[in-house]
């Protein structure tokens, strides 16, 4: 799948098959998230794969009223920020680069996913702390999103309507 495709087509997944994702699909994801793009290429991102089903359970349990797309999922992947590696840029790099740099990186594992026919979804409704907890991550470092992973369960995922391009694009001024 070509990556305008990949684009095109990616939608969120809520419902998963309890297979595996095999290890060598797995690594091929999370090379897709090291291979983002960062500013100042200061590549901030920890990535924490989760597939005890203890562990996603209580990944879970840390989301906002217990998010269902985190009942079924064979993996979750914590993509964290150390904001630390940023400083370079002051306040600005370790408050915000550092979180648009591994936003960036779970959107490339997302697109890496869906061409190799996995679904995946965007989680950010979670208590951090408690993530922090169920993980062991240290303090100092931000859990920036959950990216639960695996075969789509069943039907094709919702494709919501998208505003048209015409309605939010702005030539030369706003």
């Amino acid at each position: 799948m070509d990556c305008l495709e990949a684009i095109k087509t990616r939608r969120s997944v809520r419902r998963y098959r309890p297979d595996m994702i095999p290890e060598q699909d797995l690594l091929e994801i999370l090379n897709a998230g090291r291979l983002a793009p960062t500013a100042g290429n200061f590549q901030p991102w920890e990535f924490i794969i989760a597939r005890d089903r203890e562990t996603i359970a209580a990944i879970r349990d840390a989301s906002y009223e217990r998010q269902e797309l985190l009942a079924t999922p064979p993996v979750v992947i914590a993509v964290c920020a150390d904001p630390k590696r940023s400083e370079y840029y002051g306040e600005r790099g370790m408050t915000y680069f550092c979180i648009l740099d591994c936003a960036i990186a779970t959107q490339n594992m997302l697109l890496a996913a869906h061409a190799l026919g996995y679904g995946g979804c965007w989680v950010g409704g979670f208590s951090e702390k408690k993530v922090r907890k169920v993980l062991g991550i240290p303090d100092n470092i931000r859990v920036v999103s959950l990216m639960p992973l695996g075969k789509l369960a069943e039907g094709e995922p919702w494709d919501p309507p998208k505003r048209e391009l015409k309605d939010i694009l702005h030539w030369d001024k706003w």
